[in-house]
């Protein structure tokens, strides 16, 4: 089935090429701009929770790439090649964020720093391999290409308006000064940013939850939520409502009419094989993270089968539940899926260590899926719609092998430059969630408490549905002590409510970009001096 807002489209002579993604010039350009792209969001996810359309924006630096005068970068006015820039800059944006940083920050917190190492080849192990399978299962009967995938067809769209001329290159340099002077004087540019860009309930909800958070103390006579464990009880809450939502999604299905038949590039079979692959993939990574983590003495042979077992089960599971969520909402609740398969694993009896290496592991393999699927949907859609399956198969191959390599520049950059981070207590919040709730294994009355106190989140995420987290990041701005931020967001949303979001078109993008740049620098220049 086409997509109707590009039934019709044309593509250009040369974006037909088949374009290699060792071609020098584009692995390059892609390679610095995933270095960019994951420092930039590194800083996001440290100071408010959630990271950009990482897509998106590399369709715009992609665009204005493009409009340099120079015949070098002529080549890249091929929509086929800012795809593939794209792919390596979302890639590597979220492997830096969503993987890397987050799970080596639960080392962090707990204290137990000599395992950063052995976590960060495990989280490399879970996203490569959940990467290479929704290449072999995109545009299958379970993950069809013709599904929503919204992100993908923003991007896609995004890149199509890049030929109009050089007015988004303007509005996203604009946009960059902006972020940047508004970091300097320490306002929340990124916020701000990502409220037009972002669902506006569920930036709505963050925005409470950082006010909340932020004057507790007045607004509650003194209780401080950052002394207690509230906040996480709440995350746990919204996260297995959140689940729940999810599973819901999966079993309502992908129904269509019998009477059209539907040429899948994947056939059923195929996917079966691809999927039972995919157990077993997961199976050998959770026996290497075993191994380079040295965990195998600290767990008797049963305890290390179970473990085994239940990290190839979680990461299978995580990965298709984050990855139907995302195809059907354009949300992926990677954490808060990750949280339930956590909590699970604390009845089991785990170990600190091996719990929160478990927790690293399957929180790794969702988010790089989810990115995959939608710039493997920018992509069908900028090639035709699979009307030429040759040139569609091998031009998802090159995305898939760029997006591995922008996993792989992710994880490289965190390991480089998460001591700047680490030392100016800019942590992921869910990272704080994981190691206090696996900490909470041998506290009996935490448990009590988290457990209490998930009732209202669970409450909260039902109430606002599957497509906008609304408990989710509510839990999440309780986290975060930044009620600055929680003012930006607030103060955005209204304008947004007002103003609507053409004004802002690019400019978002550019706040962003300018704010995690800013911070990223100013960082390095204090660590420095």
């Amino acid at each position: 089935m086409e997509d109707k807002k590009f039934k019709g489209s044309n593509i250009d002579s040369n974006d037909g090429d088949r374009i290699s993604a060792f071609e020098p010039l584009t692995l390059i350009t892609s390679s610095l701009l995933g270095i960019l792209s994951a420092i930039i969001c590194m800083q996001i996810i440290g100071k408010v929770g959630v990271t950009p359309n990482t897509s998106l924006i590399g369709a715009i630096v992609a665009m204005v790439i493009a409009r340099i005068p120079s015949e070098t970068f002529k080549k890249f006015r091929s929509l086929e090649r800012q795809n593939l820039i794209q792919t390596t800059v979302s890639g590597a944006g979220f492997a830096a964020a969503n993987c890397g940083f987050l799970t080596l920050a639960i080392f962090f917190v707990l204290g137990e720093t000599e395992f950063i190492i052995p976590m960060a080849i495990g989280s490399l192990i879970g996203l490569v391999f959940s990467i290479f399978i929704v290449g072999r299962i995109f545009d299958s009967s379970i993950f069809p290409a013709d599904a929503a995938w919204p992100p993908g067809v923003a991007t896609a769209q995004a890149l199509r308006a890049g030929d109009e001329g050089g007015e988004k290159g303007k509005r996203l340099l604009q946009g960059l000064v902006i972020g940047g002077v508004a970091s300097y004087f320490k306002l929340p540019a990124a916020g701000i940013g990502i409220v037009f860009i972002a669902n506006i309930y569920s930036m709505a909800a963050l925005g409470i939850g950082l006010l909340v958070r932020g004057y507790s103390t007045t607004l509650f006579s003194g209780l401080d939520l950052g002394s207690t464990y509230i906040p996480h009880g709440v995350m746990i809450g919204a996260g297995l409502m959140a689940l729940i939502q999810s599973v819901k999604i999966i079993f309502k299905g992908n129904k269509k009419d019998p009477n059209i038949k539907i040429n899948y590039t994947r056939s059923d079979s195929v996917t079966k094989k691809n999927l039972g692959l995919g157990v077993l993939l997961f199976l050998v990574g959770a026996v290497m993270l075993a191994l380079v983590s040295g965990i195998m003495s600290e767990l008797g042979l049963g305890k290390l089968i179970l473990w085994l077992i239940w990290a190839t089960f979680s990461a299978t599971a995580a990965m298709l539940l984050v990855g139907m969520a995302a195809m059907h909402s354009g949300w992926f609740p990677a954490f808060a899926i990750t949280t339930i398969f956590m909590t699970i694993g604390i009845f089991f009896g785990f170990p600190l260590i091996p719990l929160a290496l478990l927790t690293g592991y399957v929180s790794s393999v969702g988010p790089c899926f989810a990115d995959m699927g939608y710039d493997l949907k920018t992509g069908w859609l900028l090639r035709g719609q699979g009307k030429d399956r040759e040139y569609e198969l091998y031009g998802r191959k090159q995305q898939v092998i760029l997006e591995v390599i922008g996993g792989v520049i992710g994880i490289l950059v965190v390991l480089l430059t998460m001591n700047l981070y680490f030392e100016s207590d800019l942590l992921p919040p869910v990272s704080r969630v994981f190691a206090t709730t696996v900490s909470a294994s041998a506290d009996v009355s935490l448990i009590k408490t988290l457990l209490i106190w998930a009732i209202p989140g669970l409450v909260i995420q039902l109430i606002g549905g599957p497509s906008r987290m609304v408990g989710v990041l509510f839990a999440t701005g309780l986290l975060i002590n930044n009620p600055i931020y929680g003012v930006g967001v607030i103060a955005a949303v209204v304008v947004r409510l007002i103003f609507g979001t053409e004004f802002m078109e690019i400019r978002d993008a550019g706040l962003i970009a300018g704010d995690g740049l800013y911070g990223f620098f100013s960082a390095l220049i204090k660590a420095i001096f």
